[in-house]
């Protein structure tokens, strides 16, 4: 169970570019990088939508997670929603795993969908069937497993929603 502390040291904020510093030091160990990409990475790449809102958790102000939310027709592999965000490339910098901050970021992340994006009625993502923790988090967090499946770049995935 989180304390009260941590759930109030982390929030969600839209990236800046005044993150930057902190994001270039961002790490992730080998193994998890099959499974997401490192944030400035995602954040610079030219074939994300514009419309693609980049979000960072802070705890006490500081860098320590990213995931992107986006639209536009990778959804489509994944729901034929029209009032559905993607959620993708979700880490937590590998320093800072094991905190709880995962799990607290992800439990505002319905609160900040609302705030930020009030035509969204789900969120879905895909996590391969390889990456278990990642897996057992969502589900911990409110994501719901429909039994659907995508057959993703690295490996079946799971189709995961969460209704907000």
């Amino acid at each position: 169970m989180l304390s009260n502390n941590l759930q109030s040291s982390v929030i969600l904020v839209e990236y800046s570019d005044t993150y930057d510093e902190h994001l270039s030091n961002y790490h992730l160990a080998e193994d998890q990088l099959q499974f997401t990409s490192m944030p400035l990475d995602k954040i610079k790449n030219p074939n994300i939508s514009k419309d693609a809102k980049h979000v960072l958790i802070l705890e006490n102000s500081v860098p320590v997670g990213y995931f992107a939310l986006e639209d536009g027709e990778k959804l489509l592999k994944y729901s034929n929603n029209s009032n559905v965000r993607l959620l993708t490339a979700f880490s937590i910098d590998s320093r800072n795993q094991g905190k709880g901050l995962a799990k607290s970021g992800l439990q505002l992340l319905p609160e900040f969908v609302k705030n930020n994006f009030p035509e969204t009625d789900d969120i879905v993502l895909g996590v391969n069937k390889r990456n278990i923790p990642a897996y057992n988090l969502y589900l911990k967090t409110g994501f719901e497993d429909e039994n659907e499946f995508y057959e993703g770049p690295k490996g079946p995935q799971h189709i995961l929603h969460l209704k907000v």
